[in-house]
């Protein structure tokens, strides 16, 4: 009976040791606490703020629906969802240009003149977004702005770059621009790096010049990579906070909001959670039939490979 019971004994402590040994165990074990971080930071606080925005403003009666609904009746909220989508498609756009064509033009220098272009170019990237946008908001504050004082040597009118609605977006978009474009430089720098060769010389005995090997060689070769990066540049694009409450805390009249920022005005600044909360869970449902749409595609032009 004692013979059995060690035996059963042993044969459980090797069969754990085995299961420790396994590769996906290990990598299990490994993912707990980057699983925990999640659950803690991120799906808590989520379904924490679908809680709170079925509630009243006082936080001791439940309404359902009822602050989704009264948004909807906002024109304000409107105005948010439009420069929402145009200040994210906008900056992202600009953004994947400059940054395609900086990438390609690094990618021509030879490997001892890139080190030093990449750095220079990474520099927006690293400054802190609220640190940076400060001195954006020295070049365009209408009273000391640098920009105008130039302006003004060539004998150009002033621009209003904070007080009038065009201007203010336009000036919002341009700083997004600026802080992001290196993101996309360095995803597309890698993307070019991992070309072969052999493609472009292909490519060239057959006769294609240096736009046909951009269309048919460099293009399709950077498809899943183009994808990615976009799709990540615009959820933070949306999520975006410090450079519009920095830049132009949503003035003029609202007209450079985000959903972020509104919802900041709304819950923190004028004391209703739940409404900002409600503003806040806009962005979800965007973000995710986007997410959906883009990795799918991915995933064909991978299996089709």
């Amino acid at each position: 009976m004692v013979a059995i019971t060690a035996t059963d004994a042993g044969t459980g402590g090797g069969s754990l040791r085995r299961l420790l040994r396994r590769r996906s165990t290990i990598a299990v074990l490994m993912c707990v606490p980057l699983l925990a971080v999640v659950l803690g930071l991120v799906a808590y606080p989520a379904v924490y703020s679908l809680f709170l925005s079925m509630l009243n403003k006082a936080e001791t009666k439940f309404v359902g629906l009822d602050n989704f609904l009264f948004l909807f009746k906002r024109e304000t909220f409107w105005m948010v969802v439009r420069q929402s989508i145009l200040f994210a498609l906008v900056a992202v756009l600009f953004k994947a240009l400059i940054g395609f064509i900086a990438a390609h033009t690094i990618n021509t220098i030879p490997a001892k003149g890139q080190r030093k272009w990449r750095g220079m170019m990474m520099v927006p990237w690293v400054i802190p977004a609220a640190l940076s946008t400060l001195g954006w908001w020295w070049l365009f504050e209408p009273t000391y702005s640098a920009i105008n004082w130039l302006l003004a040597e060539f004998a150009i009118p002033a621009v209003p770059w904070l007080s009038q609605t065009f201007w203010a977006r336009f000036s919002v978009i341009v700083v997004n621009v600026w802080f992001g474009a290196p993101f996309f430089l360095i995803m597309y720098l890698a993307a070019l790096k991992s070309i072969p060769e052999e493609l472009y010389e292909a490519a060239a005995i057959d006769g294609a010049n240096a736009w046909q090997r951009l269309v048919f060689v460099t293009l399709p070769m950077m498809r899943n990579i183009i994808a990615i990066t976009v799709l990540f540049s615009i959820i933070v694009t949306f999520a975006n906070f410090d450079i519009v409450r920095v830049l132009t805390q949503g003035g003029p009249r609202n007209s450079t909001h985000l959903f972020a920022t509104y919802a900041f005005r709304l819950g923190i600044e004028s004391g209703d959670i739940p409404l900002g909360a409600a503003v806040s869970l806009f962005m979800f449902p965007v973000l995710a039939v986007l997410a959906f749409v883009i990795l799918r595609n991915v995933r064909r032009r991978i299996q089709a490979i």
